[in-house]
């Protein structure tokens, strides 16, 4: 279906955006740093899944829809502002005594599994993104366009998913001697904190970029 020489332009692009720190990376080594490796992969996962939605939107026109309608646009982004400052809210507020005994069990990894994926879905910039990336390289000629999009987001997906497992597994080792007493404690203070600049990064940059 495609030529190797476009191909590889595009595994190149996908992975130096991929590379980029944003959101989604932010959100995965936040996750892994105060709840350890399987949290943060199972938070890639999500978000990966998260990431299917937005290509199955593409391919079906939807995010053209989302672009060409302003309300539409605002009324997702500020439903995904609002769940991560929900996710921030809890974790600020949990109750210290909470942090000073054992250290608590991470979230159940269907929990974390459903929070990645929504976390991802209500970021209407990955829609856009999408919108605006895909389709440089779609080529009517070669076939389905639908299906041409479908390929490459999978691809893609494939590829951010990877860079983000790697995040989780870098930061998980990295939060390991922090994830006790007090400096859980600290830990999770800052995770709340992260997902709360995430949630008004995301309501206040409106249509910008990715």
């Amino acid at each position: 279906m495609f030529e190797l020489h476009d191909l590889l332009i595009f595994l190149g692009a996908g992975l130096a955006l991929n590379l980029t720190p944003g959101p989604d990376m932010l959100y995965v080594a936040a996750r892994s740093t105060s709840e350890g490796r399987r949290a943060g992969v199972v938070s890639a996962l999500g978000i990966g899944a998260g990431t299917l939605v937005h290509i199955a939107a593409l391919a079906l026109g939807l995010s053209a829809l989302l672009a060409a309608v302003p309300l539409l646009y605002d009324v997702v982004r500020l439903g995904g502002a609002a769940y991560l400052v929900w996710l921030g809210l809890r974790a600020l507020l949990r109750p210290a005594a909470a942090h000073d005994a054992a250290p608590p069990p991470p979230a159940p990894l269907t929990t974390i599994f459903r929070q990645g994926v929504v976390t991802n879905v209500l970021n209407p910039k990955v829609a856009l993104f999408f919108l605006a990336f895909l389709p440089q390289f779609v080529d009517p000629a070669r076939g389905s366009a639908a299906a041409q999009i479908v390929a490459l987001g999978l691809l893609f997906d494939t590829s951010g998913t990877i860079v983000n497992v790697l995040v989780a597994l870098a930061a998980s080792r990295a939060g390991g001697a922090l994830r006790r007493g007090r400096a859980a404690r600290v830990l999770h203070r800052v995770t709340g904190g992260v997902f709360l600049l995430l949630g008004a990064r995301l309501a206040l940059e409106g249509r910008g970029a990715r």
